[in-house]
């Protein structure tokens, strides 16, 4: 299966799942992931809380491509990541084209697609 056909199943996960449009943002998918990881299900979310729960969901996602480690739960339930390596500096069309890769990686290892 190529990239473009795995990227439109994640698309329509999200679609049949979440009710998103047909090709939700990147950002979107994040913050979900993000949610999923944390484990906090639906709730009301404050701007900070937003911004973690995309930090966690980037971290977990590049973890697989060395650039962060899992440490530990904080005492609020919170996953921390050491950076291992410097993510490299990317133009917006190559961090887009990186983080679909990632979350491509991340549906087949969580046998989701």
């Amino acid at each position: 299966m190529t990239e473009a056909e795995l990227w439109a199943k994640v698309e329509e996960f999200f679609q049949i799942n979440f009710d998103t449009e047909k090709h939700p943002q990147i950002d979107t998918i994040l913050f979900l992931i993000g949610v999923q990881e944390l484990g906090s299900g639906q709730q009301k979310y404050t701007k900070d809380d937003k911004l973690n729960i995309l930090h966690i969901a980037v971290c977990r996602l590049l973890e697989p491509f060395g650039y962060f480690k899992f440490t530990h739960y904080d005492k609020d339930g919170y996953p921390h990541f050491e950076e291992l390596e410097k993510l490299p500096e990317l133009k917006p069309n190559e961090q887009q084209l990186l983080m679909k890769k990632a979350i491509i990686h991340y549906f087949q290892e969580e046998e989701l697609i």
